[in-house]
């Protein structure tokens, strides 16, 4: 009898990186195909939620951009062992595709499949090209995006697919927005695991500087580094507005349905999860993202006039506070914005992905 299918997934590095790999092996398993995981010790930390069926290979991989000149020497080594180690795997049980995901953890599986010539595919959650899907851009059959647009090189195609996005999301995609009045308002504000600190500092000031018509229907949400909390509460209070401050919302999902307005970076899973929901938002890209990356995720939803999207330099209370009453003052123009987003989003796009696998895959002969 033969055996399903096997798709092997590159990824590693983040999370960034390995959720939307974990959505497609979810998807794949349950189309009867068998995956393999291919990622190093640290990306082996994030594979905790892939299903038990996922066979994860551990394979040598480096990066020349952190370590001392000592480490930066061990690099090549480290890399063409994770390569033959990836190559003989592929000799012994051939994927019929190969999926990379980005970060140095990918870059055995991928190198090993473009000598051995197995159907390959890259996914970039971005609005531009991380550093190893930019070198295997020219090297792979395929390109998936999960940002629209992404900043390709010249010559080459790719398929907008978008970010797969959690379940919890998925649940309440193009949830009914309703949009703000004179009732209870809610506002979120995330600013994800790193600089974060702005959003402290300049939110608070902001929304306590609104005329009292709105801070009085006004509840905030206001996800928070521990270090900030105590400034972040303060400045509420001062405002007389009702806030509620953590370092984590564990029910992100359901906070993002019920808001009228969103306040985030713009991180490619953010983006992905404001999009796939529909609702207005309000961007600050992290400035200190590789290739200002978060600056051309925001895009996808800035050319749609979806979200007002503000460069860390520009972002200050007197500017939010402006952006604030201008969408929470008039209703037409925030439900336009939410359905603006809706229309960027794909809520399919873990579907899309599999389609295009299971495209190359026809390609390939069992």
């Amino acid at each position: 009898m033969a055996k399903p299918p096997l798709l092997m997934i590159a990824a590693g590095g983040t999370g960034g990186h390995m959720f939307p790999a974990q959505a497609l092996a979810e998807t794949m398993l349950a189309r009867g195909w068998r995956i393999k995981l291919s990622t190093d010790e640290r990306g082996a930390r994030y594979a905790g939620g892939f299903p038990d069926a996922v066979t994860i290979q551990q394979v040598n991989a480096a990066t020349f951009a952190r370590g001392g000149l000592t480490e930066k020497l061990k690099v090549p080594f480290r890399l063409l062992g994770g390569v033959l180690r990836a190559a003989l795997g592929m000799v012994l049980d051939r994927p019929r595709v190969v999926v990379g995901f980005g970060g140095y953890p990918s870059i055995p599986a991928l190198s090993a499949a473009w000598v051995l010539r197995v159907p390959r595919m890259i996914h970039e959650q971005n609005g531009v090209l991380g550093r190893v899907n930019a070198a295997f851009a020219k090297r792979v059959n395929k390109l998936a995006c999960g940002t629209s647009p992404t900043q390709m090189p010249d010559g080459l195609e790719s398929e907008f697919t978008g970010n797969p996005v959690r379940a919890a999301i998925l649940e309440r995609a193009g949830a009914g927005y309703i949009p703000p009045g004179d009732y209870p308002m809610d506002l979120l504000v995330i600013g994800g695991s790193q600089g974060a600190r702005i959003l402290s500092d300049v939110v608070p000031q902001a929304v306590a500087a609104l005329p009292e018509e709105i801070r009085r229907n006004l509840s905030v949400a206001h996800q928070a580094r521990e270090e900030d909390i105590d400034r972040v509460v303060a400045g509420y209070e001062a405002g007389g507005v009702a806030a509620e401050i953590a370092p984590f919302f564990t029910d992100i999902p359901r906070r993002l349905s019920e808001c009228q307005l969103v306040i985030s970076r713009a991180g490619a899973s953010s983006v992905a999860d404001i999009s796939v929901i529909g609702r207005p938002s309000i961007l600050i890209p992290y400035a200190a993202a590789t290739a200002n990356h978060q600056a051309a995720n925001a895009k996808m939803l800035s050319s749609v006039d979806a979200a007002v999207v503000y460069p860390e330099s520009q972002f200050t209370a007197q500017a939010l506070t402006e952006s604030l009453i201008s969408i929470l003052t008039n209703p037409n123009a925030a439900k336009s914005m939410a359905q603006a987003a809706l229309s960027a989003g794909r809520a399919d796009a873990t579907e899309r992905l599999a389609a295009m696998v299971e495209s190359l895959a026809r390609k390939e002969k069992p």
